[in-house]
């Protein structure tokens, strides 16, 4: 017997409130101002231009602890967005039940190393991450940063997390 598919706009619903409460479960997220633009799977983190994020006026450039936090951030929210994404599109994982409490832990960085290719301007900033490994322990994240054109960003990393029990 097979079931009738969800309306697109319960799915989309769906995805976006899974979404909504993973970020929202990071305060420093909400400090900085990021953002995830989600087309379908894939995830773009934005870093909306602020001039508390300058390190340096002379240049200005966005400080390097920000660009690095960015990097992580959009790591660990790929990630944590990959193991849901299971769960969430069965429908065994209900948004409408997801708050700081009930939200599932997040990876733990082990390793974060991050490459600056060149400063980071006084404008917007995107960033897109991609799961190289995914283990039931261990897992391992590619992200890159850039600016006005992808093909030229501005920071890259390699992040090493060790992965949350999962129920089940």
């Amino acid at each position: 017997m097979s079931r009738t598919p969800e309306p697109v706009q319960v799915v989309k619903q769906r995805r976006d409130a899974v979404l909504a409460a993973l970020v929202a479960g990071v305060p420093y997220i909400g400090y900085l101002g990021i953002g995830f633009d989600r087309r379908g799977d894939e995830l773009t983190g934005l870093l909306p231009f602020d001039e508390k994020l300058i390190g340096n006026p002379y240049l200005p450039a966005i400080h390097g602890g920000v660009t690095a936090a960015f990097l992580e951030v959009t790591a660990i929210i790929e990630l944590s967005w990959s193991i849901l994404w299971d769960e969430m599109e069965s429908g065994r994982l209900d948004p409408a039940g997801l708050g700081p409490e009930t939200l599932p832990r997040l990876p733990k960085t082990i390793g974060f190393t991050v490459d600056y290719l060149r400063s980071g301007l006084p404008r917007d900033a995107y960033a897109r991450a991609r799961v190289t490994r995914s283990g039931r322990r261990y897992a391992s994240v590619q992200v890159e940063a850039w600016q006005d054109n992808r093909q030229r960003p501005f920071a890259q990393a390699i992040g090493h997390f060790l992965m949350p029990e999962r129920e089940g």
